[in-house]
């Protein structure tokens, strides 16, 4: 496949330098990073299927029903700036 990137002529002179150390060619080394760091791209689709949000909510709050209940004041904007009134 191929692929076409705009960079900056600096990013170019730099990416250029190290193809030399690493005696390749710019595209080839230019895919060779693509390849070493293909693992930390997103591979999801981005869409839930059923359960996924049910999972999605027991996983964030298990272990939530120890905390304790708090009174309403506690969520109000005034105890947040408690020293700003």
């Amino acid at each position: 496949m191929n692929i076409v990137v705009e960079v900056s002529p600096e990013v170019e002179a730099q990416l250029k330098a190290e193809a030399d150390l690493h005696g390749m060619e710019l595209p080839k080394y230019a895919g060779k990073i693509l390849e070493e760091r293909k693992h930390r791209y997103a591979t999801g689709t981005g869409i839930l299927k059923p359960g996924d949000v049910e999972a999605m909510t027991q996983a964030m709050t298990l272990g939530s029903e120890n905390m304790p209940v708090l009174p309403p004041e506690a969520t109000e904007r005034a105890s947040f700036y408690e020293d700003r009134w």
